[in-house]
């Protein structure tokens, strides 16, 4: 059997609604999955209910930028229960970010000539967790670009006119906030950590010792010895091998839920060693599992 441990709905950048995305986990017999919408929990009541009402194990979560040595990193946040909390009152400085990095991004296209219009933006994120995809489908409908990749590649990514920083939690900082919180922090899809091969068991190894819970090893986009390589390293560190499709609906064409782009396999298994990791083997907000 197997799981979807990184998921995002229209609460972030994401196409589809939590209720949506679990009726697509249960059409492909997943056993659980988790919600992990960028630097909000506002989507996780509806998917808890859903998943509870199809059977499936459900955990709450986040995904969140942190600054690392080498550059930036993305660390999945399981576990996190929405309310008050060390990092999720971090969290509500993150978004404030995100608003004001969403309105430069605005200016920096409108000084480019393109008039976005970010009430077009806003409609199209749904009124919440406005994100650079929102921004790309938006220039796709204003004929700027081909598509989402052609608006990134031109204007949205790093390095590019119209790309904007935000302001992260260090690494470090963020793991401790999550571990304080009753969560479990895992790093998302590793090879954008910019590292060379040799230097990914020691920075692993650094992490873990500071509280780093898993390594995401079965990832939509890494070959299965690549997936193999990672499962090894977290089983040499104490880590649990975790994975996901990193779902996004329309604005990540070909990426299906518990199955990517069609071989992807996450063993639930993996769910099993996050409650541990987490402590105390408590379901929390999960409900049932099959």
């Amino acid at each position: 059997m197997a799981v979807d441990l990184h998921l995002h709905s229209v609460f972030s950048d994401g196409s589809e609604t939590p209720s949506v995305i679990v009726d697509m986990a249960a059409r492909v017999g997943l056993t659980g999955i988790a919600l992990t919408d960028h630097d909000n929990l506002d989507g996780v009541p509806e998917a808890a209910a859903a998943a509870a009402a199809a059977g499936i194990a459900f955990v709450p979560g986040t995904e969140i930028s942190v600054n690392w040595a080498s550059g930036p990193m993305h660390l999945l946040i399981y576990f996190l229960e929405p309310g008050e909390g060390p990092l999720q009152d971090r969290l509500e400085e993150i978004r404030a970010g995100r608003a004001n990095r969403n309105t430069q991004i605005v200016d920096r296209l409108r000084s480019l000539g393109i008039e976005i219009d970010f009430d077009e933006v806003l409609a199209e994120a749904g009124g919440t967790g406005v994100g650079r995809p929102h921004f790309a489908a938006v220039l796709v409908r204003m004929g700027c670009v081909a598509d989402v990749r052609d608006a990134f590649d031109r204007y949205l990514a790093k390095g590019r006119p119209g790309f904007v920083d935000q302001k992260h939690l260090d690494a470090e900082e963020a793991i401790a906030l999550a571990r304080a919180s009753g969560a479990v922090p895992v790093i998302a899809h590793p090879h954008t950590l910019g590292l060379v091969a040799a230097d990914y068991a020691a920075a692993f190894e650094y992490l873990a010792a500071v509280g780093l819970g898993g390594i995401e090893a079965y990832y939509a986009e890494y070959p299965l010895e690549m997936r193999r390589h990672l499962a090894g390293l977290c089983e040499n560190l104490a880590l649990v091998a975790t994975g996901g499709s990193d779902f996004h609906g329309s604005y990540k064409p070909g990426l299906a839920v518990g199955r990517g782009y069609g071989d992807l396999v996450v063993p639930d298994m993996a769910l099993e060693e996050l409650r541990s990791a987490r402590g105390g083997g408590s379901q929390g907000a999960e409900g049932p599992a099959r």
